[in-house]
């Protein structure tokens, strides 16, 4: 159901007042999930981004009621906001706002109830656990798990947990005391608007290195393309000078050409020549 302006107590109307203020004043406002961040972590996190961002806690309810009384293109947001949304107000674009909220992410242990990020392994070996109900711990939770030398060992590598599934308390457990903590916990941005756009997290999440590599590559093939093609630029210019020096020095010798720049070069081949030619008659 919408809200509707007259309706809003006037603490939710000066709440949705300052969204409203700060989208127009910063050139990004995005929407992330803060759920299941410890209050102090939280905390933490927002001082932080102080220098470079703003981060607004507030109610789903009314954010929904700023972006639709801010209208024209925010409304793509509308739908987006879900779960246990704040917004983030910057002047940062969103790739770097979205690099920056990563670094915001630390590794926690996971809890029963809780979707895995990524495949939950557990690698093989050993453990520093003594034989007891720990190994049939592990043997519930999916772990082939015995004991070796007094010592509990996982016998192989295994999966515990599939991406998107839903981790179990006995596997949840289990992480635990094998101090694997696979939650990022951190502010997960869901959306940016940006410049009328709206960016998505899979739109922002790009290796740097491997851009930077292709990058490089296609630089340097895009060189040695315009110098084979004797196209000049400002960057090939110089190489296709000296290139075309070469060139023309190496016709003026075979051309016997007199110029005082292949002189040298002429008086060389002559030599050489003169050698080749004593050598070919001494064994006549």
């Amino acid at each position: 159901m919408a809200l509707y302006t007259h309706h809003l107590p006037q603490w939710k109307r000066d709440e949705v007042e300052e969204i409203k203020r700060r989208a127009k004043e910063y050139t990004l406002l995005s929407l992330v999930d803060v759920r299941g961040i410890p209050a102090a972590q939280l905390q933490a996190i927002r001082r932080d981004l102080h220098a470079t961002a703003y981060v607004k806690m507030t109610r789903n309810t009314l954010i929904t009621q700023a972006i639709r009384e801010l209208g024209g293109d925010l409304m793509a947001l509308e739908p987006l906001v879900t779960g246990q949304s704040a917004l983030v107000f910057t002047n940062s674009n969103p790739f770097r706002l979205f690099k920056t909220l990563e670094k915001t992410k630390t590794k926690m242990a996971a809890k029963p109830g809780e979707i895995a990020p990524v495949d939950i392994v557990v690698e093989k070996g050993p453990t520093s656990f003594k034989p007891g109900p720990i190994v049939g711990e592990l043997q519930q939770a999916g772990v082939p798990a015995a004991i070796e030398a007094g010592k509990v060992k996982i016998r192989e590598t295994k999966t515990v947990v599939r991406k998107g599934q839903v981790i179990s308390k006995k596997v949840a457990d289990v992480l635990g005391k094998l101090n694997i903590k696979p939650m990022d916990v951190g502010l997960r941005l869901q959306a940016a608007f940006y410049e009328s756009m709206v960016y998505r997290p899979e739109m922002l999440a790009i290796d740097e290195d491997a851009i930077r590599a292709q990058m490089v590559l296609a630089a340097q093939q895009a060189f040695n393309l315009s110098l084979n093609a004797a196209i000049p630029t400002r960057h090939t210019a110089p190489d296709l000078l000296a290139k075309a020096v070469r060139e023309a020095r190496s016709l003026a010798v075979e051309a016997n050409i007199y110029e005082r720049d292949v002189i040298e070069l002429l008086l060389g081949k002559a030599q050489r020549e003169s050698v080749a030619l004593e050598s070919i008659a001494g064994k006549k």
